[in-house]
């Protein structure tokens, strides 16, 4: 019976271990490297950092305390299309603008951070339009700094 025992609480040890090592894995989150450009949006200087491979725009700012003042990140895609975001492993309430392909700004959101780790039911922000380009900023960004709709973004040389 002690035997049994000792075999029985090693196994679901071993189970235990074993199921934490793939959880692990599963939700892992890789360092993703990104390349940082300056835009003007409203004679406002921004840094962004550049997000335009898949891995990039899957990565996007997950795990991120925090934002620099005027600080965010531009997901450029390959075309224009209805764009699909959510804040999986997002720590900070966020604000998107939606950019078209002559980036021009035509839709805005807020997007609230996780409330939990365990939270399943995270929802999306689609754009209204085709976009081409996405803005992610702090919250309240774009109505601090009074970009609207029609406002368009330029890279700085």
């Amino acid at each position: 019976m002690e035997l049994r025992l000792k075999w029985l609480t090693a196994f679901c040890l071993s189970l235990c271990i074993a199921m934490q090592a793939f959880a692990s894995k599963s939700d892992e989150v890789k360092d993703v490297k990104f390349e940082t450009k300056k835009i003007t949006l409203n004679k406002k200087n921004i840094t962004v950092e550049v997000a335009e491979t898949d891995e990039q725009h899957e990565h996007g700012l997950m795990l991120r305390k925090s934002l620099a003042k005027d600080h965010g990140m531009l997901f450029i895609f390959k075309d224009e299309d209805i764009r699909n975001f959510w804040m999986k492993n997002t720590l900070i309430n966020l604000s998107i603008g939606y950019f078209d392909r002559n980036k021009i700004l035509i839709d805005l959101q807020e997007m609230k951070a996780m409330t939990s780790v365990m939270q399943t039911n995270l929802p999306t922000y689609p754009s209204r339009a085709p976009a081409m380009y996405a803005l992610e900023m702090t919250e309240g960004w774009f109505d601090k700094n009074k970009v609207a709709t029609g406002s368009a973004f330029k890279f700085v040389k």
